[in-house]
Parts: C-alpha cells; sequence; structure tokens
C-alpha cells in the first residue's frame, strides 16, 4: 500500500481546498506523514489603473499584509490538525504562478504525493482560466489526487 511520507497540499483557502486538506489529513493519519501547507499568491497588486495610481509605500504594505493574512490563516489551519491529529504540518506561502510554485514546491521538499482542490469549472471559463489543478496533474513527478467539489 502507497504510504506517502510528504505531501504537498495547495490550498486558496476555500470550501474545496478546505476539502482536499481534510483528505490529506486522513491519508496522513497514521502513516508518520509530513502535510506542507502551500498558499500562493498569484496576483500582485498593481501600482497604477487607468489614471490612479497608488505609491510604491502603499503597494508595499499592501502585499506585506497580504502574505501576514495569509500565513496567519495557515498557522491557524496547521495549529488545528497538529493539535487534534498529531500530524507535523509545516505551512508556507510564496508569490508566483501558483501551478509553477506548486511544481516547484514537490522538486525541493521531495513531495510524494499532491492532494490539490479542483474547483469544478468547465466549457468555456476553464478555456479561458486554465486550470492550475490540470497544469499540476501534466507537471507533477509523483501522484496527485485532485478533490473534486
Amino acid at each position: 500500500m502507497f504510504a506517502p511520507k510528504n505531501i504537498l497540499v495547495p490550498t486558496d483557502f476555500s470550501k474545496y481546498s478546505d476539502a482536499a486538506l481534510k483528505k490529506a489529513v486522513d491519508i496522513a493519519t497514521g502513516n508518520d506523514t509530513n502535510i506542507y501547507l502551500l498558499h500562493v499568491i498569484d496576483e500582485q497588486i498593481r501600482q497604477c489603473a487607468v489614471d490612479y495610481c497608488l505609491s510604491i509605500e502603499v503597494v508595499t504594505k499592501l502585499e506585506k499584509d497580504s502574505v501576514k493574512a495569509s500565513r496567519d490563516k495557515l498557522k491557524k489551519e496547521a495549529d488545528a490538525i497538529i493539535k487534534t491529529k498529531k500530524i507535523k504540518v509545516i505551512f508556507d506561502v510564496k508569490n508566483g504562478v501558483p501551478s509553477e510554485v506548486i511544481l516547484s514546491e514537490q522538486k525541493a521538499k521531495k513531495i510524494d504525493l499532491i492532494v490539490i482542490a479542483s474547483h469544478g469549472k468547465t466549457g468555456i471559463i476553464k478555456q479561458l482560466m486554465g486550470s492550475v489543478a490540470d497544469k499540476v496533474v501534466k507537471g507533477s513527478k509523483c501522484p496527485v489526487i485532485v478533490v473534486k467539489p
């Protein structure tokens, strides 16, 4: 039976990501497994929009606040898992293109399973937006479990 030692769970703090985290915790329970909880901040705050611009100081503060808020959310989720399930949870916030960051973390952390949520987009929306989960499945060097809504 496959018993992963390092599970990566990317999260966007949606109910779908919560379901993926729950699945990862179920897999990790009793297997001496580490869970790596990752949030990727995709869009940087734009300094200018049409005729209105923010100062670089304001943009920098907003970006720092976003990272801090994300870290706080991840810590809260990790602490709850550690307290109830006694599983080691490591969390991080990174900036970049989500699928690329996830695949980079897989390699860097020697991840042997990725558990990721699918938001269930179909049709033209999926074609226009792409899917992080699809890109991760295609680019991953380890098994990926896609948790659907």
